[in-house]
């Protein structure tokens, strides 16, 4: 049975490199069919539940060090200084904000979950992933301005919210008194030894990179296993000496970009890569263990709070970060809503549901259904409204301050969609 399923899912992984770009022109995205065929498994029978649970937690574990360190290792930090004040209001006052209003949100609609089960929910949808939205951050008619305030946004508050998630299911093992609870005074010091590692690590790594390209010594061919195995050396290293791993991938990629010199964003093209391909069992994986657990508490309060958290919990926010920021009200609500649940508040909950078993049933079943309508909201809507809002862009005139360059987003199994692609034209419209 279990050959069947890797059959059926390495054919689907061809599958879908050949028909990838048609089907994503009808909208059709990697995580909207890897999640239905995740939970077709799962109806169908050849996965149960939890049961797969233990056999892809490493993938899942792997998948969220790759998306830490390359998401914070991508993003020019040096770059960003044009527009700070507008990314300290999203990531310093905004991310914080949505955390609360999720948390508070929880405690209200579920007592039940008690403090600490509340805040996993509150900061395990805290983070937006810009991969979802690709037609909105590789849209030229979207001010450039505004498509990087996304793509930075979504590059560093998965990193930034990690600590708080890690936190809140050490805090719920300790309150379940589950064997092996640390508590979440040991969660802070893991966090602090991980940071200092992670940071280390990525310096160490970043500086030794550049001065063996200078002097000869490394071959641009291995350069990018190089450091795929650097994000995994600052995350095992932590382990090694009591740290938090993730946080260490995070503080690693933050630094090995400071430190890696020009090379250095192209020499994560091949993390960026094995990240999307095991982000994509990572979906099929969310279909087929945590879609069933949903449908089983698909309560109202479920449903009305996944849509609080991708409206009311996000837009507001945002536009009170926003306030003072020179941003107009289309642009306040533009971004605001394009702040898409995805990989990494899958992977949190994947990780609850690991730790904590079946305590976290009802909280992982409101993070699913969260992320599973931001995937059809947002993945539906982006290549509209990114146009729409392109348009009433484009009549407002010239982008004040002029465009800057765009770091890329992150694909993570999702083709980076251009506008009308020429070798899609019909054979009419051919010269």
């Amino acid at each position: 049975m279990e050959l069947t399923v890797i059959v059926l899912i390495t054919a689907l992984l061809f599958a879908w490199a050949l028909v990838s770009a048609r089907l994503q022109q009808a909208d059709l995205t990697a995580p909207i069919v890897f999640t239905a065929v995740g939970a077709a498994l799962a109806w169908s029978g050849l996965v149960s539940g939890p049961s797969p649970l233990a056999s892809i937690t490493p993938v899942v574990e792997v998948t969220l060090v790759w998306v830490l360190f390359s998401d914070a290792a991508r993003l020019p930090l040096q770059q960003l200084r044009r527009d700070v004040s507008r990314y300290v209001r999203l990531l310093g006052v905004g991310l914080p904000l949505t955390i609360v209003f999720g948390w508070a949100l929880a405690a209200w609609f579920f007592p039940q979950f008690g403090f600490w089960l509340a805040l996993l929910v509150g900061a395990a949808l805290a983070p937006t992933d810009a991969a979802l939205g690709i037609p909105v951050v590789t849209n030229p008619a979207v001010p450039s301005r505004i498509r990087q305030l996304i793509t930075v946004e979504s590059g560093l508050n998965d990193g930034i919210a990690t600590p708080v998630v890690m936190l809140a299911i050490a805090g719920a093992a300790a309150a379940a008194g589950l064997e092996s609870a640390e508590g979440p005074g040991s969660a802070a010091m893991e966090l602090l030894i991980g940071a200092g590692v992670g940071a280390a690590a990525g310096a160490a790594g970043g500086w030794l990179l550049q001065l063996a390209r200078r002097r000869g010594t490394a071959t641009e061919d291995f350069a990018g296993i190089g450091v795929l195995a650097l994000s995994l050396l600052s995350y095992s290293a932590a382990l090694a000496v009591g740290g938090n791993g993730f946080v260490a991938a995070f503080c690693a990629g933050l630094a090995f970009g400071t430190c890696a010199g020009e090379r250095g964003p192209a020499e994560l093209a091949f993390v960026e890569q094995m990240s999307g391909l095991v982000s994509l069992l990572v979906w099929l994986a969310f279909g087929a263990i945590t879609v069933p657990i949903m449908l089983e508490h698909s309560l109202p309060l479920t449903i009305a709070y996944a849509v609080l958290s991708l409206t009311v919990v996000r837009m507001l926010p945002v536009a009170l970060a926003s306030i003072g920021a020179g941003l107009d009200r289309k642009t306040v609500l533009f971004v605001g809503w394009f702040g898409p649940r995805g990989l990494a508040s899958l992977v949190f909950a994947l990780l609850a549901l690991e730790a904590l078993g079946p305590v976290s049933d009802q909280a992982v079943a409101v993070i699913a259904a969260t992320v599973l309508l931001s995937v059809l909201a947002h993945g539906f809507s982006a290549a509209p409204l990114a146009a729409r809002y392109g348009r009433a862009a484009a009549a407002a005139g010239p982008e004040p301050g002029g465009p800057v360059p765009v770091s890329p987003a992150p694909a993570r199994g999702l083709s980076r969609m251009h506008i009308h692609p020429p070798h899609f034209r019909s054979k009419r419209s051919r010269p």
